[in-house]
């Protein structure tokens, strides 16, 4: 979830922002201040589909925490998710867990209720150079019909050629599913207006977004077009609820 990743073909494991806690967990730790975030996302052509989340994230005295709600879908088949994570730095890479509350409601068929874990990280190797990778559902929790949660594998470079510009490449991989090719570029039109773009095989899609990051405030748009449902749109804001300590005492 979120604007911005979605702008960039959905490739966040290199990703380090508050919506980490709910793609790859392990670029949580980057974040230095106490933020809220929410994001709405919307499929015209396919009613009931909408999908929807909210985050929460703050440093504390050794890494960063956060939690975040999802919800996905109508009264006739609906997913719920509560997560509640951890990320801290290790010398160039950060790592980060969480734990998922994950809830299926289908109409006539009752609701089945799971617990999961995740696990990701990222490293920063050189100034314009990161890897990241995540594991979504370690442990494969069953559900009702004895059939397990299926694990994800995300993992993905990204590369700065220059200060304005970011590109990413991504390849997930669900256990059920043929892998799923992402690419994705940033480029930083003002210091404070974005532009992006992405594209993604295996199922093929195209992505655009724009955003405007301000001191407290950031907006995300994008949108994606597939030959299956068309347009989706994704619009999501950030508050930031307080400065960094570190700057607050450089400023004092």
């Amino acid at each position: 979830m979120g604007a911005r990743v979605a702008g960039l073909g959905n490739a966040s494991t290199v990703l380090t922002d508050e919506w980490s806690i709910l793609n790859n967990i392990g670029g949580l730790a980057k974040v230095k201040e106490v933020s809220t975030a929410f994001s709405f996302e919307m499929k015209p052509a396919m009613p009931g589909s909408s999908r929807m989340a909210a985050v929460f994230v703050t440093p504390i005295k050794v890494g960063t925490m956060g939690v975040g709600v999802f919800k996905f879908g109508d009264d006739l088949y609906s997913e719920q998710i509560l997560t509640a994570g951890y990320s801290n730095q290790f010398g160039i890479a950060s790592l980060g867990i969480k734990i998922n509350y994950i809830q299926y409601r289908k109409e006539g068929f009752g609701t089945d209720n799971v617990l999961s874990v995740s696990a990701g990280g990222t490293a920063e190797i050189t100034p314009q150079l990161s890897i990241g990778a995540y594991l979504q559902n370690v442990n494969q929790p069953k559900l009702i019909n004895d059939e397990r949660l299926p694990a994800r594998l995300g993992v993905g470079i990204g590369f700065k050629p220059i200060e304005e510009v970011l590109l990413i490449a991504e390849v997930e991989k669900d256990v059920i599913y043929d892998p799923i090719i992402k690419t994705g570029i940033e480029y930083a039109i003002h210091k404070k207006i974005f532009a992006r773009t992405g594209f993604n095989l295996n199922p093929d899609a195209a992505f655009f977004g724009l955003g405007f990051k301000g001191w407290r405030i950031k907006i995300d748009y994008a949108i994606q077009y597939n030959s299956a449902i068309n347009f989706g749109h994704q619009a999501s804001a950030c508050y930031r609820i307080e400065r960094p300590r570190t700057k607050l005492n450089q400023e004092k």
